[in-house]
This record gives C-alpha cells, structure tokens and sequence, in this order.
C-alpha cells in the first residue's frame, strides 16, 4: 500500500511536542514515528499529511520545505471540546518526477477518504490540488471544488502542470468529474479579463476579495457545497503571511481565514482540505508557521461541529418558504438548527422532472422575493438542464 511510502514525522517537530503538556494536542494525535511507525487508521477521522513536493511552484522555489515549523506551532496547541481522532501520517516525498509524487497524492487520498477519513494537506506548491481533484476519480461522482486564491490559476497548459495553469488542466483534461468551481477572495488586477469571462462562461463562482472581506458569511454556502478547499498562502496579505515569494500587499487577514477554515470545517459536505505554497526561507519569525497552524486547528474546531441537515428527514427540522419568479416556484428551506439556508432547483434530466438543494443565504432569499432570480441559483439551473 501507498502508505508505506510515508515519510516519518521530522525529529525535530518530535522532540518539540516531547515537551508539551500532556493536555496539548500533540499528546492526542496519534503521529507517524520512526520508532512507532504509521498509526493505525482504524478509529481516525482525521489524518494531517505533508507534502514535499515543489518543483513547479511558479516563481516560489523553496516551498514544500520546512513543514516541521508548523508542526511545532500546531502539536503546541490545546484541543478544543473535540470528539475527532487525529493522526498525523507524516510527509509524501518527492517522487522521481512530479508525477509521481501526483500518483502517490492521488493514491493516498482516494484510500483515505474511502475509509471516511479527511485528508488536511500542509505543504508544496498548490498544482497538488490537481492530484487531489484526481483522488475522486475513483469514488465516480462530481467534484465541487473551492479555491482560496487571489489568481485564478488559469495559465495556458505548457509541457508541465504547474502552480498557475493546474486548473486549466482540471477544467481540461478527461474524465471531467468537475461540476463547479468557486474562487473566494480573488483579486481583478491579478487576472486578465479573458479569464474573468471565462469563469463566467462556465457559470463558475467567483467571489472577488472585497465582498468577501466586507461579509465573510458570503462563503458559509459556498464551502457548504465544496468537496475539495484548497488554499493559496497568496490570498493572504503579505504583513499576515510572509512566507510565500509571491505574498503581495492586500489579501485577507489572519483572522479571517482562519474564519474561512472553521468554514470548511463545518461543511458536512467537505472530504479534503489543503494549505498550499508556504516557503519557510520567507518566513519572518516563523510567524507564516503559526497562521497554517491556526488554520488547520480552526478546520478541525469546525469539523467537531458538523451536524447533519441535508437531506431533510423531517419537517420539523426546517421551515418552508415558496417563492414564485415569472412562472417558477423556487422553495426556500430554513433550517432550525443552524439557521442556515438551501433553496430547491427543478430540471429536467433525460426528459424527467428532477430537484436538487443547494446551499444559499438569507440574502439569496429576499433576492427572489425582489422578483430577480438568485445568481447562485441559475448558474446551477443552467449547468443542470
């Protein structure tokens, strides 16, 4: 099996947790040890993994290293009011070529969430999102796939697959398993117009940096939908988040994408979840270390608070809402548990009448009650019919 390839955790992030409080959370998660070797995957819900792969990082030669840094920082932490069981697999190595590395991302993952266990990816250069997307090849369903970046990553495809054209080769390549794209937090001069259009084209989201920033909640439903997270360190202002040779002025701050990840956490919906293209020769005071660690805490906070909603057992568990647009009835769904929404779209699918719910907000709600149809709402017809 794959896992035999499985790097040991680096000593020096062992020594470190030696250390720690026996209340700590690197006394709780079981972790791959030379001494103990990988940890029993039984009762795991769970499993951190490193990348060391960073050979097509664009223009960020460095990353994939130094993931003991943020190791040291996380297994220093306390756990919250937890019920998850973590292990800590240790590192992927770098293969002979990157594609072997992608072969053994992709290998790895698929096993682990097979066994309904979530991947948190720490590491290399962010084209290992294009060998996660890979992973749910075998599981034979679409993907929704939710990327954390000031750049669409839409670079023309050259002989390689690399940090900025591996969504090119997603949207691109067969099988196409890919039913939507969101981008949360891009930024317009980072991304020509031709591209822009494009997304559009494809009836994919893209949530521009300010309006997020200005309403973080805006990407509760968006990550709600997600299969995959995947986030670029370069969504992150540089003054948060230095540790990335492409770190610019503007970005989100450290706070919110921590909110971001709790976020992913929550999602019920959410099966693998990665930190990308952190370089730890940049990295001012290790404080870069510190913001991955928050945020792969903040994932797992959010993941000890999922509750099932979807699909509705009982109508006790949510009120109803009808709107009527034109000649459509959209219904509403508000859930009294969460008070979180999801609004039904009707279509026909091989000449049958079908309906499917998709998350949305309160907003989303009193758009159709305005007479105009939710944009989440008919970017998903149109795809559907």
């Amino acid at each position: 099996m794959s896992l035999d390839l499985l790097l040991p955790v680096e000593d020096i992030a062992i020594a470190h947790s030696a250390l720690l409080s026996d209340l700590s959370l690197g006394k709780s998660i079981i972790i791959h040890t030379k001494q103990n070797g990988i940890p029993d995957l039984k009762n795991a819900q769970i499993a951190i993994i490193g990348v060391l792969e960073g050979r097509n990082a664009v223009d960020n030669l460095g990353t994939g290293k130094g993931l003991e840094n943020i190791r040291k920082f996380l297994y220093q932490m306390f756990p919250g009011n937890w019920h998850s069981n973590i292990v800590d697999l240790g590192n992927i190595p770098q293969g002979n070529e990157v594609v072997d590395t992608y072969f053994l991302v992709q290998e790895i993952i698929s096993y682990l969430i097979k066994k309904n266990i979530i991947p948190i990816i720490i590491g290399g250069s962010q084209d290992i999102t294009y060998a996660n997307y890979r992973a749910y090849d075998s599981l034979e369903q679409t993907v929704n796939l939710v990327v954390i970046d000031n750049k669409f990553d839409l670079a023309e495809l050259e002989e390689t697959t690399n940090s900025q054209n591996y969504l090119h080769k997603i949207v691109m390549e067969k099988p196409n398993n890919l039913f939507n794209y969101s981008n949360i937090g891009f930024q317009t001069f980072f991304n020509s117009q031709e591209e822009i259009k494009l997304i559009e084209k494809l009836y994919f989201d893209a949530y521009r940096l300010g309006k997020v920033s200005s309403d973080l909640k805006v990407v509760e439903p968006i990550l709600r939908d997600a299969d995959i997270v995947s986030i670029d360190l370069g969504a992150v202002r540089k003054s948060d988040a230095p540790a990335n040779n492409n770190a610019v002025p503007n970005g989100f701050y450290g706070d919110e994408i921590c909110v971001i990840a709790r976020y992913a956490g929550i999602s019920k919906k959410v099966s693998s979840f990665g930190i990308y293209e952190y370089n730890a020769k940049f990295d001012e005071r290790e404080q870069t270390a510190h913001l991955i660690a928050q945020m792969v805490w903040y994932f797992i906070e959010g993941y000890n608070y999922r509750i099932d909603e979807y699909p509705f057992e009982t109508k006790n568990d949510y009120k109803k809402y009808i709107v009527l647009i034109e000649n459509e009835t959209i219904n509403f769904y508000k859930s009294n548990k969460s008070e979180r929404w999801w609004m039904e779209i009707t279509y026909l699918n091989n000449k049958l009448k079908k309906s499917t719910l998709i998350p949305c907000t309160y907003h989303d709600y009193l758009t159709a009650n305005n007479q105009i149809y939710p944009e989440r709402w008919l970017k998903t017809f149109r795809k559907l019919n």
